[in-house]
């Protein structure tokens, strides 16, 4: 049981002098303002018979507070730090204002203004999107049959974003019949869509719309039934499947499934077969599918095999049977297949064996090919089968760190893979390979305007031995010729979270920090996917502090082998990724000049303990559930709120977004506040909250630069790079 005491202690803001940085340089002004310190109302709250003071608990606000066009007393309290602590970034960050725009100019400088996404053909039409110079948003096209015949223009996104500060449309489904497309709009920026339709033979967009919805959905093969997903409206957890009937008002649509695991995320799919539509349920460690015959909408959908705790797996259609890959009695997987008709897990039959070294991640079917993706030693592996003959093959992808994955193949009659390529140094390629003839045709690369010569970077793949004696991989990129002495400037990144794989790919943004010769590192610590389903298992739950301890070593290595020193190492984080900052700069401050947390999740337990926030009941198999004590033991000792402690800390520039509805937005203001009053350095301390805006930032093709500007010149600033 929680409990809440309240005692009022100080005012709304106390200003304290924020004192002079530890290393003084061009851009720092030379006389700061005043740092805001926010109230504080210390919140007593008792878990398992141990009391934790929580001095911000008041910063959190409601949607109903945020949206509300009255303003209570707590919400203009919380509204006016947020936007004290902006003011303050202004000031410390005011002269960076013009090597900002540099930046700004510079990222966007490099991307092609009227790019044209590769058309892909389905279902008799060629898709693709455009972006017009000057835009924001995309021009969702398609041409019918051959690509040489008049342009439809289905959605203009730059027309419908018009008013709206923030603006998404995504999950676009045409019906099968080719006639009307389905798609979800996001004008908040909290993951709550409205599902909306438009007649592709009259432009006309249809009454329907249908709120609170996760942005998925299925199309039957009648061309008038429609399966979408809604949300619940506390938890934002996504709970119930619906039937809607075109024309026919969504009060009579009806409710065809409901997940009351709220631990479950759940949503609703085609096969690329078109033979199947698909209800699935997914937890961190269980699967759940449910299939029903999409010739058959207002059937009953039958369930896959019966569910059961931590047994996950996905299921592919396939002419008369489903393929499952399946985690059954294999940690990396393992590739079996079932009739359609008989599901249940008794009837399935292995195909591709469980490999120790091998991570099966996922197939991709077609009439006469199975791809399957693997991942060895921290590298994407494409394996092609010949469904017919079983003769295989592996595609050659001649890079020592590189990332490569299959594409969209929504065809299934056809003899071509599509799949992305990419490395540290050459940026991406779509590429279509022939599985029968092993031949490639590179249908277009990413265009870097003003010109980019991969032979001018080089890029490796180190190896640290961490504490525990376990091999990290850490991928690096450099521009050739930076100094190796320890002197350079070095920003290394890394999640380390849900199994999540942080491939070695390009980043025409990164030139910006190479060609000013910053040494650019990943590392691929425990708690993401890179070295296989072990690697996820050894960095969450109970041994978590694995993830933040490989961060620490990867960086110690980077060190010692004077990539970089203490005084020019910098590191980068968001989300998950942003607790792994938290803990780092408590754990071992001393290591870094400069932390960019980005999102940051560091209010851990107390989270944990709230099942009304959104995704928190999703994640108790991710981080343990607080209410039992061992898991509370455990995540106390790493929760970066929490562990706030008097000592030095390293320069920090914290970002977060008011309506972000993954980490809500008061842990970061509640950290820094934290952070500021507890502290004994001198050292930069900042937050930028982006007040339109949730978990991804800004809307638009460029608006997003101009917070990774402000980031790079944070650090640039501390470098004394002014140019």
């Amino acid at each position: 049981m929680i409990k809440h005491f309240s005692l009022l202690l100080l005012g709304i803001f106390i200003l304290s002098a924020c004192g002079k940085p530890t290393k003084t340089n061009s851009l720092l002004p030379s006389h700061l303002p005043e740092a805001p310190v926010a109230q504080r109302i210390d919140t007593l709250i008792i878990t398992h018979g141990h009391t934790r003071t929580d001095p911000y608990f008041w910063m959190r606000l409601s949607d109903e507070q945020k949206n509300s066009e009255t303003t209570d007393k707590q919400t203009q309290r919380t509204l006016d730090y947020l936007n004290a602590e902006n003011a303050f970034t202004d000031s410390v960050m005011r002269n960076t204002v013009e090597l900002q725009q540099k930046l700004f100019d510079e990222i966007v400088g490099r991307i092609k203004k009227d790019d044209e996404s590769v058309p892909y053909l389905k279902n008799g039409y060629w898709y693709y999107s455009r972006y017009e110079e000057g835009m924001e948003y995309p021009v969702v096209c398609r041409k019918k049959e051959s690509l040489e015949n008049a342009e439809e223009i289905m959605l203009n996104v730059n027309e419908l974003a018009q008013g709206h500060s923030y603006y998404s449309a995504t999950a676009m489904s045409v019906s099968p019949d080719n006639k009307i497309l389905a798609f979800a709009e996001d004008t908040v920026s909290r993951r709550v869509y409205t599902t909306r339709f438009k007649n592709l033979e009259t432009g006309e967009f249809l009454n329907d719309e249908i709120p609170n919805v996760s942005p998925d959905g299925a199309w039957a093969n009648d061309n008038q039934t429609y399966f979408y997903t809604t949300k619940n409206k506390v938890s934002l957890l996504s709970e119930k499947i619906w039937r809607h009937k075109l024309g026919s008002d969504i009060k009579e649509d009806v409710m065809v499934y409901h997940e009351k695991d709220p631990s479950f995320y759940m949503g609703v799919y085609k096969e690329k077969s078109e033979k199947y539509i698909v209800i699935y349920a997914q937890s961190t460690l269980s699967s759940d599918y449910h299939i029903l015959n999409a010739n058959e909408p207002n059937g009953i959908f039958k369930q896959f095999t019966p569910r059961t705790a931590e047994h996950e797996y996905t299921i592919s259609h396939f002419e008369n049977k489903f393929y499952i890959v399946t985690n059954d009695k294999a940690q990396n997987f393992r590739l079996m297949e079932t009739p359609e008709n008989a599901t249940s897990m008794d009837n399935w039959k292995e195909v591709i064996p469980h490999r120790e070294n091998v991570l099966l991640e996922g197939i991709d079917v077609f009439k006469n090919y199975l791809v399957v993706s693997e991942r060895k030693n921290a590298l994407n592996h494409l394996r092609i089968i010949n469904q017919n003959t079983k003769d295989e093959h592996y595609i050659d992808f001649g890079e020592e760190v590189y990332v490569a994955g299959t594409s969209i193949n929504p065809e299934f009659d056809t003899e071509l893979l599509r799949y992305s390529y990419s490395s540290m140094t050459t940026p991406y390629s779509t590429i279509d390979y022939s599985m029968s003839t092993k031949t490639k045709e590179i249908k277009k690369v990413q265009e870097v305007i003003g010109g980019h010569n991969p032979e001018d970077y080089k890029a490796e793949r180190q190896w640290v031995i961490a504490r525990d004696g376990t091999k990290i991989p850490v991928s690096l990129v450099y521009k050739k010729g930076t100094p190796l002495d320890g002197s350079a400037p070095l920003l290394l990144y890394a999640y380390g979270s849900y199994g999540n794989t942080i491939d070695a790919g390009f980043s025409s943004t990164r030139l910006s920090l190479l060609d000013r010769g910053f040494v650019y590192a990943i590392a691929h610590i425990r708690g993401g996917q890179s070295m296989g389903r072990k690697w996820y298992d050894d960095g969450k739950m109970m041994k978590k502090i694995n993830t933040f301890t490989d961060y620490i070593d990867c960086s110690h290595f980077l060190i010692t082998q004077k990539y970089t020193s203490p005084q020019h190492l910098y590191a980068m984080g968001g989300s998950a990724g942003g607790l792994l900052m938290g803990a780092i700069v408590n754990m071992e401050p001393q290591l870094y000049n400069g932390v960019i947390a980005q999102v940051p999740f560091v209010d851990v337990i107390s989270t944990m303990l709230d099942e009304t926030i959104p995704l928190t009941t999703n994640e108790f198999d991710e981080w343990g559930n607080p209410k039992n004590k061992d898991a509370y033991d455990y995540m106390l000792k790493y929760s970066p709120y929490d562990n706030v402690t008097a000592q030095d800390y390293p320069n920090i520039l914290i970002t977060t977004g008011l309506f972000d509805s993954q980490v809500q937005y008061w842990e970061p203001a509640k950290w820094i506040a934290k952070l500021r009053a507890t502290k004994t350095d001198d050292n930069i301390l900042i937050m930028k909250t982006n007040m339109e805006a949730g978990h991804g930032g800004a809307s638009g093709r460029f608006e997003p630069y101009k917070e990774v500007a402000l980031e790079y010149s944070f650090m640039f600033m501390l470098e004394g790079i002014s140019e």
